[in-house]
């Protein structure tokens, strides 16, 4: 059986109407949410992410900034321009696009911002309040796996749940949403014994490991179909196999790479030899023919990033205009 493909674009559309809607109403009452982007140098894969940022904003119509400190700059300006964009408070969400320049101290730059405003969720405190089932602004790719499960009706409660990567971005906070919901959450890394196995009995998979193809299509539970009432013995239900969510974005150009994940699919092998290069999840291709549901890559986990990194800012301004803290002051930073 082919697996239903679980579509992140769709999902992102939704979700973007909803916050146009949100939107609208926020600025009809005196509230324009407001994204702050912070991007150090000119590496050509961070302009193309933060313009792609940019982008999502004017389309659900938040007010945008783009910060651009040069590629030389220290630990301390930085602080500086982080500082800046705390106190402003037309400024509702700051993004730190990363990697930052070797010189600047990441942690400490991300620690800087205001955890009402940290909208990649990466602030301790943020986490935290995670641990503790708190109100806070969560890791935007986990929170998007969330949300492709819960809108394609995946059951959750009461589910098998193993999370393939422990890092704090994906796979802890994964693990902690997915705990939330009510599945039982197996966490793997490279020191799991037996991985082939644990990852068998799971209802839901994500994988977040950032190895290509590294999740083997028989590791995967398949659907099956039930019996009817046959001879007077009960029909049984049907198993829908597992959901695979696959959060890994890899670019395969070796040959032999890539003769090893499209073996068994010619169309796309011929696609990689005229384009040299393809990218492929951390779940090998062939599950498309055991999972239940599947998420593509590209065009699964990567649109729902975007998307939720919107939602965090619209989330943050309904949040912080609430506060009684929240006081008008001449804004820092230039809106797009």
């Amino acid at each position: 059986m082919t697996a239903r493909v679980l579509d992140g674009t769709k999902i992102r559309d939704q979700i973007f109407a909803e916050l146009k809607d949100e939107v609208r109403l926020l600025t009809a009452a005196g509230v324009r949410p407001g994204l702050a982007a912070v991007l150090v140098g000119e590496n050509p894969a961070s302009q193309m992410y933060v313009k792609s940022k940019i982008a999502a904003c004017e389309e659900i119509g938040l007010s945008s900034a783009l910060i651009t400190p040069p590629a030389t700059v220290g630990t301390l300006e930085m602080l500086a321009v982080v500082e800046d964009l705390n106190r402003d408070n037309n400024v509702d969400g700051i993004l730190i696009q990363l990697p930052l320049p070797s010189q600047v101290d990441t942690k400490r730059i991300l620690e800087a911002v205001d955890p009402a405003k940290d909208v990649d969720g990466f602030h301790p405190v943020n986490l935290g309040r995670l641990v503790s089932g708190r109100p806070g602004l969560v890791a935007c790719t986990p929170a998007g796996c969330m949300e492709i499960l819960r809108r394609n009706n995946i059951q959750i409660e009461g589910a098998n749940a193993v999370v393939l990567g422990r890092s704090d971005i994906v796979g802890k906070p994964m693990a902690l949403l997915l705990m939330h919901a009510n599945a039982t959450v197996t966490i793997c890394h490279s020191k799991t014994r037996d991985l082939p196995e644990v990852v068998r009995r799971a209802d839901i998979i994500v994988a977040a490991m950032g190895k290509a193809g590294f999740v083997q299509a028989d590791w995967i539970k398949s659907a099956t179909v039930g019996s009817s009432d046959v001879g007077g013995k009960p029909a049984t239900a049907g198993n829908p196999g597992a959901a695979v969510i696959d959060v890994g974005t890899n670019r395969v150009t070796d040959p032999k790479e890539a003769e090893r994940l499209f073996r068994n699919l010619p169309e796309r092998l011929a696609k990689f030899h005229a384009k040299g290069s393809a990218l492929v999840g951390d779940v090998h291709p062939d599950a498309i023919n055991t999972a239940g549901t599947l998420t593509p890559v590209p065009g699964g986990v990567g649109p729902m990033t975007i998307t939720m990194l919107m939602s965090n800012t619209v989330k943050a301004a309904r949040l912080r205009r609430a506060s009684p803290k929240f006081s008008a002051t001449q804004s820092t930073a230039t809106a797009r």
